[in-house]
């Protein structure tokens, strides 16, 4: 009945969300090419250059060594919003003995889809992408973190009513993202970080065609504190950012860089660049709000498909710290 339906459907999703220089950045991983997007506002606010940055429970999906100096549980949900997807990304965090550790759950949600006949809508497909997270990160001596994240990953497309011609069906993959990072000695101390991202099987998605490689992402970078602002203004923090991304299967770096403007501790204004981006492209801008025991952030990104159909990527973050 509508079996071509859900793959067009499905295929068409992934495309325009990751966007055609996504798929060509992972080589020939067009179907895993989702994993690449960006969770979390603070990330996006700050170009996508945190891969040194401590960002909280965001640490998960961009390096899981910055988890591990962190004294407070957190409990947070990341929420995006493109022309093509919705995405929330859930994440409990809470220090221990041994180090840091983490669960997490990212859907993105491509919205549900009509299966149609001659008499009208006779049911629904769901296509969707799911991400199951567990993470540890532990500092070892006084400037040294450590930490890995396990990814099983799955892209599924369900449908509920009078689904018996329509193609339904879950392909799944295992990851690992593996990252560290190393503080500098000095009056205002650098973070300097690495990370590997997505390094695991392949996703097979048709039985019809070879399985998708996923999109490995190495990055590396720095986080540095501007002392000076500090000396004459004493309510106001900045801090830089500046990293640097390659892909499997293709050559050419790219850079981020972010900066992100703090008054009292409390109020925070962001703004970054990610150069060869996909969806998020470009600039982007951000800002947070600190009030006890929670933290607000949003940002926007200006460029890419999302944006030229007319809605710029919009990213929320609520966190729970206790």
């Amino acid at each position: 009945m509508r079996r071509l339906r859900s793959s067009v459907i499905s295929i068409a999703a992934i495309f325009l969300l990751t966007g055609e220089g996504a798929a060509q950045n992972a080589g020939d991983a067009t179907g895993t090419a989702f994993l690449l997007l960006p969770i979390g506002a603070r990330a996006v606010g700050m170009g996508q250059a945190i891969v040194a940055d401590n960002p909280g429970t965001e640490a998960v999906w961009w390096n899981p060594a910055a988890a591990a100096r962190n004294t407070k549980r957190e409990a947070a949900i990341h929420h995006s919003q493109t022309v093509v997807a919705t995405g929330d990304a859930l994440t409990y965090m809470a220090p221990s003995r041994i180090g840091t550790l983490a669960v997490s759950l990212d859907v993105l949600n491509f919205g549900d889809q009509q299966v149609t006949d001659e008499q009208g809508p006779v049911g629904v497909i769901l296509p969707r992408n799911l991400v199951v997270a567990g993470t540890f990160a532990r500092g070892i001596g006084k400037r040294f973190n450590g930490g890995i994240s396990y990814k099983l990953i799955q892209f599924r497309v369900d449908c509920s009513g009078q689904c018996a011609n329509v193609a339904t069906f879950a392909a799944s993959a295992n990851a690992v993202d593996v990252g560290i990072q190393y503080q500098l000695l000095g009056p205002a101390p650098m973070m300097m970080g690495l990370v590997v991202r997505n390094l695991g099987s392949r996703l097979k998605v048709d039985e019809r065609s070879e399985p998708d490689p996923l999109p490995t992402r190495v990055e590396a970078g720095v986080t540095y504190p501007v002392a000076l602002i500090a000396k004459y203004v004493s309510d106001i923090d900045v801090r830089l950012a500046a990293a640097v991304t390659t892909d499997r299967n293709f050559g050419e770096p790219a850079a981020r860089v972010g900066a992100d403007v703090v008054w009292q501790h409390q109020v925070h204004l962001r703004a970054g660049y990610a150069a060869r981006e996909s969806n998020g492209a470009g600039a982007a801008l951000g800002f947070g709000l600190v009030a006890g025991k929670l933290e607000f952030d949003i940002a926007r990104s200006f460029g890419g498909l999302s944006s030229d159909a007319g809605q710029p990527p919009t990213y929320f973050s609520l966190r729970y710290l206790f």
